[in-house]
């Protein structure tokens, strides 16, 4: 079992939109995704532990691509949704204030894809010292062996991989 402290710990759920979500996923399709991100979310919002949806956008377009905006459950759910404009969450945005304004010393990630938005803004976390872990239920890739490679070799690096079961919330 791996014990977040609710009260300094925050749910970072990236790219969860319908135009990544529906794309052939693998070792889990975007829906299962999906879904273990937003059982996730509800144990979050009952444990008074923050969730923040980051969203992609392509920068220099007029209009975004159908399909850009975050999963309606994932909205729903999110306390603060982040706007990036590159693969990882902390370039140019607001993340890191709004992590410091949370309070957070660890962060919680799920998301699409493994090996691209959620690992790249687990890069930018680690140099900021930020205590990591990633649930590997909630996160797919494009491929199994993209995916695999990341909570295997890579996201160890950073923090401790682990399955939804594992988690739970420490009492202070």
């Amino acid at each position: 079992m791996t014990a977040v402290n609710p009260a300094h710990t925050v749910l970072v759920l990236v790219d969860l939109m319908r135009r990544i979500t529906e794309l052939p996923l693998a070792p889990r399709t975007g829906q299962q995704a999906v879904e273990a991100a937003c059982r996730l979310a509800g144990e979050f919002r009952t444990a008074g532990a923050p969730v923040v949806a980051l969203r992609a956008e392509r920068p220099n377009l007029d209009r975004q691509p159908s399909g850009s905006e975050l999963v309606e459950r994932v909205a729903a759910l999110a306390d603060s949704v982040v706007v990036k404009r590159g693969v990882g969450g902390f370039h140019g945005t607001r993340l890191a204030e709004l992590l410091e304004g949370y309070d957070a010393t660890t962060l919680v990630f799920g998301g699409i894809a493994t090996n691209m938005g959620v690992e790249s803004t687990a890069r930018g976390a680690s140099d900021r010292g930020f205590d990591l872990v990633f649930v590997e239920d909630a996160m797919t890739a494009l491929t199994a062996d993209e995916h695999h490679a990341a909570v295997t070799l890579n996201l160890p690096r950073f923090g401790r991989v682990i399955t939804g079961g594992e988690l739970s919330f420490a009492t202070a």
